[in-house]
């Protein structure tokens, strides 16, 4: 006999879905702005890539939870965003991006129909992997402090409520750090008396005819699907893992990999399994029936979905920001992803010269052949470690 449903079964995975959505979208939405613009999108085309973007990962969120009854979460790759913001202009420009977009998108697909790829990927030292993801996040994370000495009056406000958040509400601490930005950037518009132009707010799609180059797919295409699958779709299956629920591995992969191709034209750079947001919709935040907690992935895809369509607004919020401000409100929110980045790339004492030498890589900022660093520091660490193993035994 089954026991009849009350509306607490529903509510809680409502509200734990509203929540997953709003945390991870103003959270993180400054960085997939600063990465777009990075590799060389003008205003307009950011903001068509963050509509993209959004969508995609929200119509992701949908589909899968509705096919597989699980609370699988979609979201953009926010490692991907920051490796972007840190590789810089591409030669070709926006087009060479967009054609990356579309091949990282491809090897997602790819990855979910051969599965030797996906244990490819799985083989890349964690250590490695993660330093080269906190080299390319340490720029980034150091927007707060150099915001601090150029503009103290307007970014210590957005610091400060992002510290006390971290002490008392942490989940909220990096969105509660952008309402703060956003009310300094208003106080700032009106004793500036920076015009506003209405136009600005709409929703922005500006479709990009790709054009594809060795060094977009060396330069951007490879390191930016590495950067999403070792540190998005592996830890997000381990998170769903840790709730009690297996992803399908292949429909998640042709899911997000189709979504990455679909988005790209307009701008989008890459989504994937959710890992942090993932933990607020499969946990008990979205009640205690579990058969019902895939229930917070639907109505977190439909709300992002909705921020998708409001994109534009929060892209001429950015333009509209004093200096410093918005590179505060991206470090911040990054630091706790550099501080786990860094923890597991130290955590094993015969790995951690190999990662040092990935992390400097990566933070170096180097481009050689046209190749940015995160591909160097994969490499650098990677050749480092196996010359460090010759002649010694597998369980040394």
């Amino acid at each position: 006999m089954t026991t009849a449903s009350t509306p607490n079964d529903v509510f809680r995975p409502m509200s734990a879905g509203v929540v997953s959505a709003l945390v991870g979208f103003t959270s993180a939405f400054v960085i997939v702005l600063s990465g777009l613009k990075g590799v060389g999108a003008d205003a307009d085309q950011a903001s068509s890539g963050l509509l993209s973007v959004s969508i995609t990962m929200g119509l992701g969120c949908i589909v899968l939870a509705w096919w597989t009854r699980t609370p699988i979460t979609v979201a953009w790759s926010t490692p991907g965003g920051a490796l972007l913001a840190s590789t810089g202009a591409v030669q070709g420009g926006w087009p060479v991006a967009i054609g990356a977009f579309l091949i990282t998108g491809a090897l997602i697909v790819l990855t979910g129909l051969v599965p030797q790829l996906g244990a490819l990927i799985a083989r890349i030292p964690a250590s490695v992997a993660q330093a080269m993801l906190a080299g390319v996040l340490l720029q980034l994370c150091l927007g707060p402090i150099t915001g601090l000495a150029a503009n103290p009056a307007e970014v210590a406000p957005v610091v400060l409520v992002w510290l006390v958040a971290l002490r008392f509400l942490p989940r909220w601490a990096a969105p509660l750090a952008f309402v703060t930005a956003a009310i300094v950037i208003g106080i700032h518009v009106g004793v500036s008396g920076a015009p506003l132009d209405p136009s600005s707010f709409a929703p922005t799609v500006r479709l990009t005819v790709p054009a594809f180059t060795l060094t977009g797919l060396i330069g951007v295409a490879l390191p930016l699907y590495l950067v999403t699958m070792a540190s998005q779709n592996v830890p997000g299956v381990a998170v769903m893992k840790s709730f009690g629920y297996e992803v399908p591995w292949r429909r998640s992969m042709l899911v997000t990999g189709i979504g990455t191709i679909l988005g790209a034209p307009v701008g989008g750079h890459a989504i994937n399994l959710a890992a942090i947001s993932a933990a607020l919709a499969a946990g008990p935040e979205a009640g205690e029936d579990r058969s019902r907690r895939w229930i917070a992935s639907v109505t977190a895809g439909s709300l992002l979905v909705l921020l998708g369509v409001a994109s534009s607004a929060f892209g001429a919020l950015m333009l509209l920001a004093p200096t410093g401000v918005i590179p505060a409100v991206a470090g911040l929110a990054l630091l706790g992803t550099l501080a786990s980045s860094l923890q597991a790339a130290l955590v094993e004492a015969d790995e951690r010269i190999p990662a040092v030498i990935a992390f400097a890589t990566a933070a170096s900022g180097i481009a050689i052949a046209g190749v940015g660093a995160a591909l160097w520091a994969l490499v650098a660490g990677l050749v480092v470690r196996f010359v460090l193993r010759i002649g010694r035994s597998p369980e040394a």
